[in-house]
């Protein structure tokens, strides 16, 4: 039977890591802020917060991230100039991140792992349910999964995970869940996670996505969390106490994605983000698209 629960407001975007694995790039630049074509990644993702009615939006920042700040306000002199050269296009693509969402920020003074920025957002979410994104994976908005997962938790109440079927030999990269089937096709009921497991010992093929919406009760448990894997406090650990007792907080549910998504956590993956994404653009894939069939070609009479 469907019930009522609060109504989810707000999204919070952990953005404090130090983006090692993109280096030099990253030394002054945060990784965060790296284009994907002509947008840096974390405006997709603030944008697909505000695709999915939450327009509260909390950043979880560090050293060296006043460039997202920036990003997201006003900057004047850079508005008059553009109008005054009656660049009317460019203007509104300077004005549109800057009107996108109420936007808020917190630093994270130590980098203490996920579990821990989440904790940080405890002051600004309170006592209610709220959502979670990751930067570096970037859903197509043609397949709006952070709506689903909101619509499941109001179902359900609790919290809900992002889950993506992965090959066995991947699932060592991922967070993996332990399920049960529900009435829904997409929607499965966690049991158990289990961080990076090897292959043998996974519980499914079920791989942790950069998508959660959570319900208030894992600050508490975050607060009582003792470092774990890499010496930080997981999320992951949080999680699965919550679903090993719903007393606490609720069921743990997940969404099981089978849309598009563009992985922007290393460097390979962000380069054929950056492919995928211009191909799909009218503006720039057709022409887009005849060059790389030119390349491809080119290349492959050269081997």
């Amino acid at each position: 039977m469907s019930q009522s629960h609060p109504r989810i407001s707000k999204a919070v975007i952990p953005a404090a890591g130090l983006g090692t694995r993109f280096l030099p790039a990253t030394k002054a630049t945060p990784k965060e802020m790296l284009p994907v074509v002509d947008k840096p990644a974390i405006q997709y993702v603030v944008e697909e917060a505000v695709a999915a009615g939450l327009d509260d939006v909390l950043m979880v920042t560090g050293r060296n991230k006043r460039p997202l700040e920036d990003h997201f306000d006003r900057n004047y002199e850079l508005e008059s100039a553009l109008e005054k050269k009656g660049d009317a296009e460019r203007l509104a693509k300077v004005q549109e991140s800057s009107d996108l969402a109420t936007m808020h920020y917190v630093r994270q003074g130590d980098p203490k792992g996920l579990g821990h920025a989440v904790l940080c957002a405890a002051p600004h979410v309170g006592d209610e349910p709220f959502a979670v994104l990751l930067g570096d994976d970037l859903i197509d908005p043609r397949d709006p999964l952070l709506k689903r997962m909101i619509e499941v938790q109001a179902q359900y109440g609790g919290s809900v995970i992002a889950l993506t079927e992965v090959a066995p030999e991947q699932i060592h990269l991922y967070g993996c869940a332990a399920v049960e089937t529900t009435e829904d096709a997409d929607v499965v009921r966690v049991g158990g996670l289990v961080e990076k497991p090897e292959p043998a010992d996974a519980p499914s093929n079920l791989a942790v996505i950069g998508r959660y919406v959570l319900d208030p009760a894992v600050f508490g448990i975050l607060r009582e969390t003792e470092p774990g894997r890499g010496g930080e406090i997981q999320l992951t650990d949080a999680l699965q106490k919550l679903a090993a007792d719903e007393s606490i907080g609720g069921p743990v549910h997940g969404v099981v994605f089978k849309g598009r998504r563009y992985d922007t956590g290393d460097r390979g993956d962000y380069l054929r983000a950056i492919v995928r994404l211009a191909c799909e653009r009218e503006d720039l894939g057709p022409d887009f698209r005849t060059w790389l069939r030119r390349y491809v070609t080119e290349e492959m009479q050269r081997s």
